[in-house]
């Protein structure tokens, strides 16, 4: 999980103005030596949108996400974003020394919440309560995420990035994970979901395909306004 306390050169963070999108990205190129692995990115999400990007491996998603959150600059092209961003990355970046509970008391500090209650809704909302005061390191892979995934929102963000979000999630957690992912859409908040694959098309509201370094929109959803 990523914490982006201030926006990095190229990107400006703040409160929406009417009609400005949560995520806007535009012109974003991206190479390695004479590689081109993204060749002039233009997204935008509005609030209160669920977005898909999927595409095979070697599409450059994982290079569009680094850029999105931060962690990779772009060679040209901008993005902004309105507001705290949260991050879900698909390897877990977790201390497997820690608690699940010692986590989320160091998230809490690091994004400076008054208290956890935010965080404990989303463990009852994940079905992992009862692994508050187990040690990371004991937990599968699905139980790791489901953390992953509660410390990217805990802070209620406006714009959420989720890398291979459900990965290693059962058939009951999956389905959480797009109640959640519809509730946070219900309340304004903007997320991107990257994956190699979607199986459930209808529940995006805007789903692209990255072809050639570049996203084509391949579904809307109908009548949303979105």
């Amino acid at each position: 999980m990523v914490h982006l306390p201030s926006p990095p050169p190229g990107r400006t963070a703040g409160a929406p103005a009417p009609d400005t999108p949560t995520l806007l990205v535009r012109g974003v190129h991206k190479s390695y030596g004479h590689h081109r692995v993204l060749g002039g990115v233009d997204l935008e999400l509005p609030a209160g949108c669920l977005g898909g990007v999927v595409g095979e491996n070697g599409s450059g998603k994982s290079t569009l996400l680094r850029i999105l959150a931060g962690q990779m600059a772009p060679d040209r092209g901008t993005v902004s974003y309105a507001g705290r961003l949260g991050y879900c990355p698909q390897h877990t970046v977790l201390n497997p020394s820690f608690t699940v509970e010692q986590h989320l008391r160091f998230f809490q500090v690091a994004y400076d919440l008054p208290d956890l209650a935010l965080a404990h809704e989303l463990l009852e909302t994940l079905a992992f309560t009862g692994y508050r005061r187990h040690r990371v390191g004991a937990l599968s892979g699905g139980t790791r995420q489901k953390l992953n995934l509660a410390l990217a929102l805990m802070h209620d963000p406006p714009l959420l990035l989720l890398d291979e979000p459900y990965q290693g999630f059962d058939w009951d957690t999956y389905e959480r994970f797009w109640e959640l992912a519809a509730q946070l859409r219900d309340r304004g908040r903007s997320v991107l979901v990257v994956s190699h694959i979607a199986f459930d098309t209808t529940r995006f509201d805007r789903l692209w395909r990255l072809e050639q370094g570049r996203p084509v929109l391949v579904s809307t959803s109908p009548g949303s306004g979105r």
